[in-house]
């Protein structure tokens, strides 16, 4: 049997509860913390007959590993993990029925940019974000806290080979878009209202060149002041939210 993950954050472990509660075991709550949204918390519980424990606040921050729990850690059955031979359903039903719009990020390894690259990626409509197993972060518990929910909601790949991923996204008609400062054509120049894949560096270094190379165009963001980059998460949200705008959505 699979190890239980843990999910912690008030954000996370009621889109947890809403989305998956038959997937949770059980909820461990501060004593003596009583306020609106905790309880709304431990009503969605009841309704599902989830056991409530009541922990003193350093135990909850032992069992956390000193990251911040908001008061409540939920015990939970890991979701399925899922790969490249998912990706060719994934791609042909995309949620919300519009043309295909992915995400995949290249070697990103700060939990926080993965996070919160998963909450844009969500609020913009995303069908996947993708990702390499190795070298690269995958959904932790602060992940899922920094997610606020959205990992429960966007399916996220994990592939073996990222290079060979882009080559099967190009069979399935998608059209695979990476960012580099070096590009000549902008991001506003990109016809992105298509089937399309953005497809972004990791923190530092940006995307690999085998990746780079496999990429059908390549573009890069108007960068007006003195830092050279952005943020991968930032950098995610911009480029997600212009195919937003060109698809008129």
């Amino acid at each position: 049997m699979a190890a239980l993950d843990d999910v912690f954050g008030l954000h996370a472990v009621e889109a947890l509860l809403r989305q998956s509660p038959g997937r949770v075991e059980s909820l461990q709550v501060q004593s003596g913390r009583v306020d609106a949204r905790m309880q709304t918390l431990l009503d969605q519980a009841a309704r599902a007959n989830i056991p409530v424990t009541r922990l003193s606040r350093r135990d909850l921050d032992a069992q956390a590993g000193g990251a911040t729990h908001q008061g409540v850690i939920a015990r939970a059955h890991p979701v399925a993990t899922l790969g490249e031979k998912d990706l060719p359903d994934v791609v042909m039903a995309p949620r919300g029925g519009g043309p295909v719009l992915l995400l995949v990020l290249d070697g990103v390894t700060d939990p926080h940019n993965l996070g919160a690259c998963l909450r844009t990626g969500d609020a913009a409509g995303v069908t996947a974000v993708i990702a390499p197993r190795d070298r690269a972060v995958g959904l932790t518990p602060v992940v899922r806290k920094v997610a606020s929910g959205a990992a429960e909601s966007v399916p996220f790949i994990q592939v073996t080979n990222l290079a060979r991923t882009l080559d099967l996204l190009k069979d399935l008609g998608v059209w695979t878009v990476g960012t580099t400062g070096e590009a000549e054509t902008g991001l506003y120049d990109a016809d992105l209202t298509g089937p399309a894949a953005l497809v972004l560096g990791a923190e530092g270094k940006g995307m690999r060149r085998l990746t780079a190379e496999r990429c059908d165009a390549l573009v890069r963001l108007p960068m007006h002041g003195q830092v050279e980059s952005l943020n991968v998460s930032v950098a995610a949200g911009v480029c997600l939210y212009e195919a937003v705008r060109q698809r008129g959505a």
